[in-house]
C-alpha cells in the first residue's frame, strides 16, 4: 500500500552533538519539491548541510550537499522508498556538533532521522485512479446522478446539450470495468465510456 503525507511534518535528533532536523512535505510536482527544499535551505541559513531527496511516481532525485558521496541524499530516499511513501520531498539539515560520525554514521543518521520523521507524520493511502466520461440521455441523466456517487465516483457537474448530458467522474482504478459495465447496463448500450486519464493518484 503507497501512501502520502497529510500534510508538513518534522522531526529532531541529537547525535554525537550534531543536530539532525528533518523535514517533510507531501508534493505533486518537481517544481514544488525543488520549492520545500529551497525553502527549508533558507529558513536555516546557519546549518552545515541541508541534505536531500524528493520521490514523485518514478521519478527521484537525490542530493548530499556536501557530505561524502552517497552517505546522506541516497539514504533519505531509501527510507521513503521502503516505507512506500510517495510525492513526498524530505530534507535533513545538520549543524555539526564537532565529532566526524564517519560515512557508516553518517548513513545511519540522515537515514535513521528521515525514517523516524517519516513514520511519525500522518498518513493517508495513495489511490490510483482513472477519469471517465460517458454521454447520457435526458430519461436518464437524473437516475445517473442518484447511482454514481453510490459507486464511489466523483461527479463533476454535467455539461448539458440538446439531447442529454456528458458526465465527467473520476474513480479508482479497480473500480473502472465493474462501474463501466453498470453504465452500460443503466443505459441499455447507449452510452459509451471514454477515458480521459489515467494514473490519477489522490
Amino acid at each position: 500500500m503507497t501512501q502520502m503525507l497529510t500534510g508538513f511534518f518534522s522531526l529532531e535528533r541529537d547525535i554525537k552533538k550534531s543536530r539532525f532536523l528533518a523535514s517533510a512535505m507531501p508534493v505533486a510536482s518537481v517544481e514544488q519539491a525543488e520549492a520545500f527544499i529551497a525553502d527549508i535551505a533558507a529558513a536555516g541559513p546557519d546549518a552545515t548541510h541541508h541534505c536531500w531527496a524528493w520521490q514523485i511516481g518514478p521519478h527521484c532525485r537525490c542530493h548530499d550537499a556536501g557530505e561524502p558521496s552517497g552517505t546522506a541524499g541516497k539514504p533519505i530516499l531509501q527510507v521513503a522508498v521502503a516505507q512506500k511513501i510517495d510525492r513526498v520531498a524530505i530534507v535533513v539539515s545538520r549543524w555539526f556538533g564537532g565529532i566526524k560520525l564517519g560515512a557508516g554514521g553518517l548513513v545511519r543518521a540522515y537515514a535513521g532521522t528521515a525514517a523516524e520523521c517519516l513514520r511519525a507524520a500522518p498518513k493517508e493511502e495513495l489511490i490510483e485512479r482513472v477519469r471517465l466520461t460517458f454521454h447520457c440521455p435526458f430519461s436518464l441523466v437524473g437516475l445517473m446522478q442518484a447511482r454514481l456517487p453510490e459507486w464511489g465516483a466523483g461527479l463533476e457537474t454535467p455539461i448539458f446539450d440538446a439531447e442529454g448530458a456528458r458526465f465527467l467522474l473520476t474513480l479508482p482504478a479497480t473500480s473502472r470495468e465493474d462501474i463501466c459495465a453498470r453504465i452500460t447496463d443503466l443505459t441499455n448500450g447507449q452510452s459509451a465510456v471514454q477515458i480521459v486519464e489515467e494514473g490519477v493518484l489522490s
